[in-house]
């Protein structure tokens, strides 16, 4: 099971208001759209080897992961030269 915890922090009232206006009028949770750009910024930063790390210790992996372009061609390579 995966562990949520809760993140705090500030940011400016009046824009806050404003965007739950917003959000609501399209039927958006701001919980949601935070959790959309944290994993895009999780994505970004983190190295893919970890977050495959991550996935497997989790549980969440249901298939091998991909491998990524240049190990492919190396291996591609190797077998061509065997």
């Amino acid at each position: 099971m995966i562990k949520k915890v809760p993140i705090n922090f500030s940011y400016d009232e009046e824009k806050l208001n404003a965007l739950k206006i917003y959000l609501a009028q399209k039927g958006v949770s701001l919980e949601d759209e935070i959790e959309k750009a944290t994993e895009v910024v999780y994505a970004k930063y983190v190295p893919q080897n970890v977050r495959e790390f991550i996935e497997m210790k989790s549980g969440r992996v249901t298939h091998a992961p991909k491998r990524r372009k240049k190990e492919a061609l190396a291996v591609t390579d190797n077998e061509n030269k065997e």
